[in-house]
């Protein structure tokens, strides 16, 4: 029997001429996808905070094929604005990548309400109004989206419990997206990064030196860290092959099927062992602290944006 989804799944995306619509653009993956987007030939249009930077990175790329616009992705008008800006400029839209997200550092006793409902209205919430936003867009052109969900989706993290939380909502929220546009011709993955050297990865470490112990004891493929240009090729790979996962490095691809060893006994126990010793150490760096974002975010904070790039 004809199977017009998978069809369409073979056929691969030529990014040349193609629209590709990035949030949380102006730094780390979101800024290297949108480089090697346009170094296919794509057109890529920028919507995140830190509009210098993003303006810059559109200079960077040719003015010609690279716009931006300032976005809170908490707020849906606003994102609906980006969208309404990209098909003004460029006709268009073919691919999706919803990248926008922050990642709060500290436990339940720690971490503060606000600070954990800010995560999820950016990582979950954000993430359903690009969707929403771009839907009637991908729908035309018959495109790809891919949601950047993290290795955290299926490998939750003590101390990270507000970043794990959204980014397993993520992950849950994109392949229920996908299985209600397939009729559409619409095809949707989720990227699944381990440790990426991006700004946030590196604010977590300088502020937290339990942080890098912990990370230090995960078992391979978990402890490792890639270079955001390996990540954002695997990612472009993915916009081309309308790939439904995309993982970086490839190793996580096993941990994600192996997924339920996670939960089992023995593992549990390694992580409740490796949590008594570190945590109450990591408890009393985020008081010190006195924040649960880095020094970067919160500034964006309190300059008024709530969300980060």
């Amino acid at each position: 029997m004809d199977n017009p989804l998978a069809r369409l799944r073979s056929e691969r995306i030529d990014l040349d001429g193609k629209v590709v619509f990035i949030t949380g653009a102006s730094r780390g993956i979101g800024a290297e996808v949108a480089r090697r987007c346009a170094a296919k030939g794509a057109r890529v249009f920028l919507a995140g905070l830190e509009p210098e930077l993003m303006q810059a990175l559109c200079a960077e790329l040719g003015d010609a094929n690279a716009a931006s616009l300032e976005t809170d992705v908490v707020d849906l008008d606003a994102v609906r604005a980006a969208v309404a800006a990209a098909v003004e400029r460029f006709g268009r839209i073919d691919v999706v990548l919803a990248n926008a997200g922050i990642a709060p550092y500290g436990t339940v006793a720690t971490i503060g309400k606000p600070t954990f409902d800010l995560s999820m209205a950016i990582n979950v919430g954000g993430v359903w109004n690009t969707l929403n936003a771009t839907l009637p867009h991908v729908t035309e052109t018959r495109g790809h989206v891919l949601t950047v969900c993290s290795v955290a989706s299926f490998a939750p993290l003590g101390g990270l419990h507000a970043y794990t939380a959204s980014k397993a909502a993520a992950e849950s929220l994109t392949s229920a997206f996908a299985m209600e546009v397939a009729h559409l011709g619409v095809t949707v993955g989720s990227v699944h990064p381990s440790w990426i050297d991006t700004d946030m990865v590196r604010d977590a470490e300088a502020d937290l030196p339990t942080f890098r112990k912990i990370r230090a004891m995960l078992p391979w493929p978990l402890h490792s860290t890639t270079t955001v240009e390996k990540c954002a090729a695997a990612i472009v790979s993915g916009m081309e092959k309308r790939s439904s996962r995309v993982f970086s490095p490839a190793s996580v691809g096993t941990v994600y099927w192996s997924r339920a060893m996670i939960q089992a006994p023995l593992a549990v126990k390694f992580a409740r062992g490796m949590s008594r010793r570190l945590i109450p150490d990591l408890e009393k760096e985020v008081r010190s602290l006195g924040r649960s974002l880095s020094a970067r975010q919160a500034a964006q904070l309190e300059d008024g944006d709530s969300t980060g790039a």
